[in-house]
């Protein structure tokens, strides 16, 4: 049962290099799906794995003993070692349940304060100019009391031309559109369940600026434009010495690794393809969630055990 349990705890290490890999050789918006996809059910898997791991040590409590209506101790393995294992998963799922709360109240918090400096300003198509010399442009998330939105500084406007502009605002628009953000909050989420997982947040980042990437080169007609766009943007925004610290859920033109989305857009476009990598993906995600089924099945049966009745009835 414990080994069972231990594979989805694994195998999200796996994950990192095979998102690597789709992300450079697929379509980036089938490669945004799949790999943030597959993150959040690696990151379900190990939640799922590390609750029933904990009910052993749980059980062990005649308050709980008592609710699960046992007569004789639970048995699933030497005690020592299960009781061990318990432990250790209620120390992962407390630390992983601290760092969503943390996280999370630090980004809404981070959203609110940059929403309350648009909130007063003329919305021109759901465009927010920021009276601010330092060069930014990002896609804000909407909320309950104010729509998505495009924050764009004076700094960064007066820092490209106006077919470039264009192809920024387009940019912009596209992760909007999309919504993006959902994807990269799927993705932080997954990260403070594991840490293995950190590692995927910055392929799904560059898999949705390259989404919107090629989005803005479809609208402008011009893939060297949207690739002049994005590194102007990139060198103004990195040339500033400070930062208007977008949200990490608020996509920007002038985030990830540029050089590589630049050379992106002065290639060919992609064409629609299936990667090996998407396979190894779909079989890690199957294997953590077969191996989490049947260890819950597994203690399942012990339970049964320890509460008088026979495996099955």
């Amino acid at each position: 049962m414990i080994a069972l349990l231990l594979i989805p705890l694994a195998l999200p290490w796996v994950l990192p290099p095979l998102a690597r890999r789709a992300v450079e050789r697929v379509r980036p918006e089938t490669a945004l799906w799949t790999v943030t996809c597959a993150t959040a059910a690696l990151a379900v898997g190990v939640v799922a794995s590390l609750g029933v791991l904990l009910l052993p040590l749980a059980l062990t409590f005649p308050p709980a003993a008592a609710l699960a209506e046992l007569i004789r101790p639970l048995t699933t393995g030497p005690r020592p070692l299960v009781l061990g294992v318990s432990a250790l998963s209620c120390a992962a799922l407390t630390l992983a349940a601290v760092r969503v709360v943390r996280g999370a109240a630090s980004e809404v918090a981070h959203l609110r304060t940059v929403r309350r400096l648009v909130r007063g300003l003329p919305d021109a198509g759901g465009l927010c100019v920021l009276d601010d010399p330092r060069p930014d442009a990002f896609a804000l998330p909407g909320g309950p009391a104010l729509p998505g939105r495009i924050v764009v500084t004076s700094g960064m406007l007066r820092a490209l031309g106006p077919v470039e502009r264009e192809a920024l605002l387009a940019h912009e628009r596209a992760h909007l559109a999309a919504r993006h953000h959902l994807f990269l909050g799927a993705a932080q989420l997954a990260a403070w369940c594991h840490p293995a997982l950190t590692a995927v947040v910055d392929p799904i980042s560059f898999a949705a600026e390259r989404a919107a990437d090629e989005a803005a080169a479809r609208r402008c007609g011009d893939r060297g434009t949207a690739a002049r766009a994005v590194g102007r943007a990139a060198l103004a925004a990195n040339s500033a010495r400070e930062a208007t610290a977008a949200p990490a859920l608020a996509p920007g033109a002038a985030t990830g690794p540029v050089p590589a989305r630049v050379r992106a857009l002065l290639s060919p476009a992609p064409v629609r393809r299936m990667a090996p990598a998407l396979l190894a993906m779909l079989l890690v995600c199957t294997t953590a969630g077969a191996s989490a089924l049947a260890g819950a099945v597994w203690l399942h049966q012990d339970v049964e055990v320890a509460q008088g009745e026979s495996p099955g009835d």
